[in-house]
Formats: structure tokens, C-alpha cells, sequence
């Protein structure tokens, strides 16, 4: 119990230093939406605090992989984010605010929740942290398969669009091609797929097996809170959109229906 005290307090202190640093970066460069590149960093910082705690080949490798999905989003985001402005989304939120207020705001609304989301999101870090260092099992061993179901259907997913938009001749079109064809949000069905890996190969330390509900609040979140159904909110007034939504799965990859005929 010290041990998780000590692991979860570290982790509360990382979130809570992670975005207060983002929310001063967001200040001075005006962009509320640089919060999305701290998002996967968070949790790497997270991760490694843990292995402080509590060393051992669980905590080590939980590290390495939250090192590799966090790594990889942060390094495309921000790519992506490259001479763009603010993301619709937190337009929106900060719609709300007048003006000499929206920074205030924004600290509440995003950096605050996004802090407290990945505090609660990590919580089978900490509690693996704090375990006894017993050798990794076939729990385990499911668990890093699943990992990298799920790694593996963000980046291939995020090439496939990129090389989609990056082709003049898409241009007005919608993907729905390669992994987009089985699920209109592969990266997201991915990012849900890590946490359930991850949440695994914690899960044979008791008591990590309690923390199931970590796995599916991000789930939660990437299907039908701010993730999947927040973007085709806008995504639906996209010509040709309302069709593809017809023959494809929203968020599990299924085989795509049958077109239907013109």
C-alpha cells in the first residue's frame, strides 16, 4: 500500500507538471490544441515514474511500451499540426469563454481534465508498480499481442490517410481504403486496443485486475465521447460521408458491407 501511495502520488505530481508546462506553451504560441502532442508524452512520463517505484521486468516493460505508443502519437501530431491553426474542437470550448478569460478557461476545461484523465487512465501503471516483481506470464504475453494489434492499426492507419491526402486526385474524397474500409477510426480503435494490452500485462499483479475500468474509460472516450462520435459530428456534412458510415463499421473493424446499389 506505501508502494501505491507513493507511485500514485508520483503520478498525480507528473500529469499535473506535464500540462501545467503545456498550458504555458499553449499560452505563448496560442494554440490550445498543442495539448494533443503532451497527450501521449503524459503518460510516458507516467510510465517511467512508476519504474521508480517500483523496478521489476512489469513496470519496465509497461515503460517501454507506453514509451513507443506515446513516442509515435506525439511525433504525429505534431507533424500533422505543422502550420495549422487552432483545432476546431477547442474553438469551440473556448467559444464559451470571453476573451480576456478563454486562457483561464482553457486551464480548467482542458489541461485540468486532460491531467485528471490520464492520472486515472494510468492507474494500472501505478498499481503494477507497486506489485510483487513476480516473472511476466501468458496474461502477460496476451497482452503485448494485443499491444501490438493495436499499435500496429494506428500507424498503418495514419500512413494509409496521409498518403491518401498527400495524392492531389483525393482530394473531396473520403477514405475508404486499406484499414479504413473495416473501421471508419482504425487510429482510435488502436489507441483503445494499447490501453487493453497494456492494462493485460498489468493485470496479473493483484490487485491491477481491478483497474479494468482504466481500459474502458479511454474507450469510452476514443468511441463515444470526444474521439470518434465528436469528429464525424462534422464529418457526416462531408459529401459522400453518410454513405461510407452506411457500409462501414464505426469503431471494431467488421468486413465492409455491400455498397448499396445506385
Amino acid at each position: 500500500m506505501s508502494r501505491f501511495l507513493l507511485a500514485t502520488l508520483l503520478s498525480l505530481a507528473t500529469a499535473a507538471v506535464v500540462m501545467g508546462v503545456t498550458a504555458l506553451i499553449a499560452r505563448r504560441l496560442g494554440k490550445v490544441s498543442v495539448v494533443d502532442i503532451a497527450w501521449g508524452l503524459v503518460f510516458v512520463a507516467i510510465a517511467w515514474v512508476c519504474t521508480l517505484v517500483g523496478p521489476g521486468p512489469r513496470p519496465l516493460l509497461l515503460a517501454v511500451l507506453v514509451t513507443v505508443w506515446g513516442g509515435r502519437l506525439a511525433w504525429h501530431i505534431r507533424r500533422r499540426a505543422l502550420g495549422a491553426g487552432e483545432d476546431p474542437r477547442y474553438e469551440k470550448i473556448l467559444s464559451k469563454a470571453p476573451p480576456e478569460k478563454r486562457f483561464a478557461f482553457a486551464v480548467r476545461k482542458v489541461f485540468v481534465v486532460q491531467a485528471l484523465a490520464a492520472y486515472v487512465i494510468s492507474l494500472p501503471l501505478q498499481v503494477a508498480a507497486a506489485g510483487d516483481s513476480r516473472p511476466l506470464g501468458w496474461v502477460a504475453a496476451i497482452g503485448f499481442v494485443v499491444f501490438l494489434v493495436g499499435i500496429g492499426f494506428e500507424a498503418i492507419g495514419d500512413t494509409q490517410l496521409a498518403r491518401f491526402k498527400a495524392d492531389p486526385a483525393n482530394k473531396g474524397k473520403i477514405m475508404d481504403r486499406g484499414l479504413w474500409a473495416w473501421t471508419r477510426h482504425p487510429n482510435y480503435f488502436g489507441d483503445a486496443a494499447v490501453w487493453w494490452g497494456l492494462w493485460l500485462i498489468a493485470s496479473e499483479v493483484w490487485p491491477a485486475v481491478l483497474t479494468v475500468f482504466s481500459p474502458i474509460v479511454m474507450t469510452y472516450f476514443l468511441a463515444f465521447a470526444t474521439g470518434a462520435r465528436l469528429l464525424e459530428s462534422e464529418m457526416s456534412k462531408r459529401p459522400g460521408y453518410p454513405e461510407y458510415m452506411q457500409r462501414t463499421s464505426m469503431f471494431f473493424p467488421l468486413p465492409p458491407r455491400r455498397r448499396p446499389a445506385s
